[in-house]
C-alpha cells in the first residue's frame, strides 16, 4: 500500500486528524513520525480497514444538530489538530479546531476562507488591492453589475464590453467559473448557480502561491506558474516570475496578517499587472488542485502532505520545519509539470496519447483512463479535466511551450 517502510511514531509530537480521502496523502503520513487518523466518508471505511489505516467515519455533506460529535470523538481520541485536504472540509476543521485548540477565532476565520465575498471584503480592510466586486441573487443583478462596470471603464455605445467572471461562493478553483461579456450569456446561467460572486476582470499575468505558514510566519513559499488556467501549471515558476517574489512574499506577509493566519498552509491566487501591481484573486485554506503538492515533491524531493503536517501540528518546533524544506527555486532538480485533458470532440471511443507527446523527453506518465461514454458531455463553465499528463525537465520555458502545445493535441479520439 505504501512505498517504503511505514515510520515509526513519535508520541511526543503531534496526532493530527485529516479531513477528507487522499490516498497520496495517507501514504505520506504512514512514512512520516506523526501519527494519523483519516476523517473520511464511509465509503472509505473497506479500504482504511483492509489496508489497516486509522480511520473515524463522517458524513462532511450534513450539518445538523451532530455537528459538534466529530470534534468531541477527535478531542477523546487524543488529537491535537485536524488538517483539511478539501475546500469542502475547510469549515469542518474551522469548527474541530476551535474546540482542539480551544480557539473559537478559528472557525469565523474558516468561514471567511470559505465564503469568497466575505473573503474579499476582508482583503480589502486590510489594505489588499482587489477588482470590483458584489453578490449576485439572480440574473438582473448580474446585467446591472456588467453594465456599472463598463460605464466606470468609459465604455462608448458599439465598443466590446469588458468581460466580468461570476464565481461559485464556496467551490473550489474553476468550478462554476463563468466569465460573461454580454447580456445574451447571462440567461444561460441555470437559476440553481445563484447566489453567485461577480467580480471585475484584471488584466494581467495570474499565477497561484502555496505557502506553509508556522507561528505566522512563512517557512516556505512555492509559486506556480500557470500557462492557460484551468489546463497547466509547472513549478518553479520562470524567471520572470520568480523576479517577482520579494513583492509576492510581501503580500503574502500581508495576506496572513490580514486573516490572522498562525499556522498552517495557504494557496492564493494573484494577478501581476503590467506595471508590477498585485492583485489579489482568492486564497484557499487547504492544498491546491491540479496535483501540485506531487508536482513539488518531483521538483524538490520533499512531500508536501508531510510539511502540511509540521504546519499544522502544535508540537512542530521551530527548527525541526526550517531543517524540513530546501530553499526555494535553487534546490529545485529540474522543473515539474502537467496539463489536464479535456476531450476536444464530441463524441470519442478510446484514450490514445500523442506521438509527440510520448515521444517528448520532458513526458513522464499521465493517470487518464479509457472513456466510460462515447458522448462528451458539454463543458459549463471551465468544466472538469478528465486526467493529468505529467512532464518533467530542465527548463521552464520549454516546459511552458510543451505544456501550451497540449492544447491542440487529441488524447482521446
Amino acid at each position: 500500500m505504501t512505498q517504503g517502510e511505514p515510520a515509526t511514531k513519535n508520541p511526543d509530537k503531534g496526532y493530527v486528524a485529516l479531513l477528507g480521502w487522499s490516498l497520496n496523502a495517507v501514504e505520506a503520513l504512514d512514512r512520516f513520525d506523526r501519527r494519523y487518523v483519516v476523517v473520511a466518508p464511509e465509503w472509505a471505511e473497506k479500504y482504511c480497514v483492509d489496508h489497516e489505516i486509522p480511520y473515524v467515519p463522517w458524513n462532511f455533506e450534513r450539518l445538523n444538530d451532530r455537528s459538534m460529535e466529530i470534534a468531541e470523538t477527535l478531542k477523546d481520541a487524543g488529537v491535537d489538530v485536524a488538517i483539511p485536504l478539501y475546500e469542502e472540509t475547510v469549515e469542518w476543521a474551522g469548527a474541530i479546531n476551535s474546540v482542539l485548540l480551544d480557539n473559537p477565532r478559528l472557525y469565523g476565520q474558516a468561514m471567511l476562507l470559505r465564503d469568497k465575498a466575505l473573503m474579499k471584503r476582508r482583503a480589502q480592510l486590510g489594505g489588499i488591492r482587489v477588482g470590483i466586486f458584489e453578490e449576485a441573487h439572480d440574473r438582473d443583478d448580474v446585467i446591472r453589475f456588467l453594465k456599472r462596470v463598463n460605464q466606470t471603464l468609459l465604455k462608448l455605445d458599439g465598443d466590446p464590453n469588458d468581460p466580468i467572471h461570476l464565481k461559485a461562493f464556496d467551490k473550489a478553483g474553476c468550478l462554476g467559473h463563468r466569465v460573461i461579456r454580454t447580456p445574451d450569456e447571462i440567461d444561460m446561467i441555470p437559476e440553481e448557480e445563484f447566489p453567485v460572486l461577480m467580480e471585475s476582470h484584471l488584466d494581467g499575468w495570474e499565477f497561484a502561491v502555496e505557502a506553509w505558514v508556522h507561528n505566522g510566519k512563512i517557512k516556505f513559499l512555492n509559486i506556480s506558474e500557470y500557462v492557460t488556467l484551468g489546463y497547466s501549471v509547472f513549478v518553479p515558476a520562470t524567471p520572470e516570475l520568480e523576479r517577482y517574489r520579494p513583492q509576492i512574499t510581501a503580500q503574502i506577509e500581508k495576506l496572513i496578517k490580514t486573516f490572522d493566519i498562525e499556522f498552517g498552509f495557504v494557496h492564493p491566487e494573484y494577478f501581476v499587472t503590467s506595471d508590477g501591481e498585485m492583485y489579489f484573486g482568492e486564497v484557499a485554506y487547504r492544498p491546491p488542485g491540479f496535483k501540485v503538492f506531487e508536482l513539488l515533491e518531483r521538483a524538490y524531493g520533499f512531500n508536501a502532505y508531510q510539511a502540511l503536517v509540521l504546519a499544522f501540528d502544535p508540537k512542530t518546533t521551530e527548527e525541526e520545519i526550517d531543517a524540513f524544506f530546501p530553499r526555494e527555486v535553487v534546490d529545485a532538480s529540474g522543473i515539474a509539470g502537467c496539463f489536464g485533458v479535456y476531450p476536444r470532440r464530441r463524441v470519442v471511443s478510446e484514450l490514445e496519447i500523442p506521438e509527440e507527446t510520448e515521444d517528448d523527453d520532458y513526458y513522464e506518465s499521465h493517470d487518464l483512463s479509457t472513456p466510460l461514454e462515447e458522448t462528451v458531455t458539454k463543458r459549463t463553465a471551465f468544466g472538469t479535466h478528465w486526467g493529468l499528463v505529467y512532464f518533467f525537465g530542465e527548463d521552464p520555458y520549454r516546459m511552458r511551450d510543451l505544456l501550451k502545445k497540449q492544447e491542440e493535441l487529441d488524447f482521446y479520439v
